[in-house]
């Protein structure tokens, strides 16, 4: 998932599963390779062939990648098929060697941003829609990995935001339950209460990939059906509504309170509220496990709900010698059970909706992010988002006192630029 840096590490390794059988009769949704010495595939079908499969992805520490192993190493058994995992150190810039080197991995790790670049260049295979699980998807999930019309990648996971409140401020501040803030009204003023003795009410990360949240609740965000709409006045006023509370004292970013995100602010008791993804919880138990917490929904803005989300796919090249082989492991590796099993493992929400009440009933104190799932916005997928974003961030770091009007008015130029 995509997470912050400070949350984030990567660990390399390769590991290799199963032994290398003949295709026919395994699995399912395989094409026919004929003699099976690898069949290239028509426009619209599959390659098939003996060869093993290549996975690389960039792993969040050892839970993830002894997860990713083990699923393979079980649809291997199942299947017959050879399968390698490679974790990368630096996943985009791996891949992107793979891709200039004519050997890319079979199956690896796609962030939205990436989907138009390799998409336009001829990387990528889109399979999207010959999954047989692809209504089991999050309608936003398969948004963020549609491009020019093609569903291109099955999402393997995902997570939102959610407002991560201290019960211990809240309780002391003489607050209940019935105060968990459904607005931005009511945000502000239980921000404004738990403001004191050097804690500040909410604390947050000075980027977009937090603060994009209020332009989602005041119904705008960055491009909507193909149109740039970064400096609507829905934006102008939700970046407004943080500055005014960032004046107000009541609102600090997680850098200005000596931290380097926003989990560390609130693990730290130096805000007695965040904004952050459900990877947090790992943080709390390892490093801040004394500090009891609540999750909440965001509260809604003038546009109604609003949270971002964040996400990967699983990617398959365009030059695979076994595509037929890479969709069953997709399909394995996103079915109900294997979701349910990587959450369980290292903490990604399931991204097929049939996981959704076990996942919820597994983790009931969670709930909020998953609600989430309804109304999240993601990651731009035009080529060069991310600079654009990079760049965004850079302005959003003098919120406090800058013109959010202007501020807009770049990031306007810059997405048109892109999305042309």
């Amino acid at each position: 998932m995509k997470r912050h840096t400070a949350a984030r590490g990567l660990i390399a390794g390769v590991f290799t599963v199963g032994a290398a059988l003949v295709l026919a009769g395994c699995g399912q949704g395989f094409s026919d390779g004929g003699d099976g010495g690898g069949g290239e595939a028509s426009d619209g079908a599959l390659t098939s062939s003996d060869d093993g499969l290549t996975i690389q992805f960039g792993s969040s520490g050892d839970a993830e990648t002894d997860a990713v192993k083990e699923a393979a190493a079980a649809w291997s058994a199942k299947s017959g098929i050879d399968v390698e995992v490679k974790v990368a150190t630096d996943q985009a810039q791996e891949l992107a060697q793979g891709f200039a080197a004519g050997d890319p991995p079979d199956l690896f790790y796609l962030a939205p941003e990436f989907l138009a670049g390799y998409a336009d260049n001829g990387s990528l295979k889109a399979y999207g829609d010959l999954l047989e699980n692809k209504d089991d998807f999050y309608p936003s999930l398969v948004e963020n990995f549609t491009y020019d019309g093609d569903f291109y990648c099955a999402p393997k996971d995902f997570s939102t935001l959610a407002l991560i409140i201290n019960k211990g401020l809240w309780d002391a501040a003489g607050l209940t339950e019935a105060d968990i803030p459904t607005t931005w009204d009511e945000l502000s003023s239980v921000a404004q209460t738990l403001t004191k003795d050097g804690v500040v009410g909410l604390g947050f990360g000075w980027e977009w990939q937090r603060i994009g949240t209020f332009m989602a609740q005041a119904g705008g965000g960055l491009v909507r059906d193909g149109e740039v709409i970064a400096n609507s006045q829905e934006n102008v006023d939700a970046l407004t509504y943080v500055k005014d509370q960032m004046a107000a004292g009541t609102f600090a970013y997680a850098q200005d309170l000596g931290a380097g995100w926003g989990g560390e602010a609130f693990g730290k008791q130096l805000s007695a509220m965040t904004i952050e993804g459900n990877w947090i919880t790992g943080a709390m138990t390892n490093d801040f496990p004394d500090v009891e917490y609540i999750v909440a929904e965001l509260p809604e803005g003038p546009g109604g709900k609003g949270t971002l989300q964040f996400t990967n796919c699983w990617g398959m090249a365009a030059d695979s010698p076994n595509q037929a082989a890479a969709l069953d492991l997709v399909e394995y590796m996103t079915s109900a059970d294997q979701l349910l099993a990587f959450s369980k493992a290292f903490g990604p929400m399931p991204s097929a909706k049939s996981a959704a009440d076990q996942w919820t009933s597994d983790n009931p104190t969670l709930a909020a992010f998953l609600a989430g799932a309804d109304y999240a916005q993601g990651f731009p997928t035009y080529d060069g988002s991310s600079d654009a974003i990079t760049d965004f961030n850079s302005q959003l770091q003098g919120l406090k006192d800058g013109d959010p009007q202007q501020i807009l008015d770049t990031v306007q130029s810059n997405f048109e630029a892109i999305v042309g």
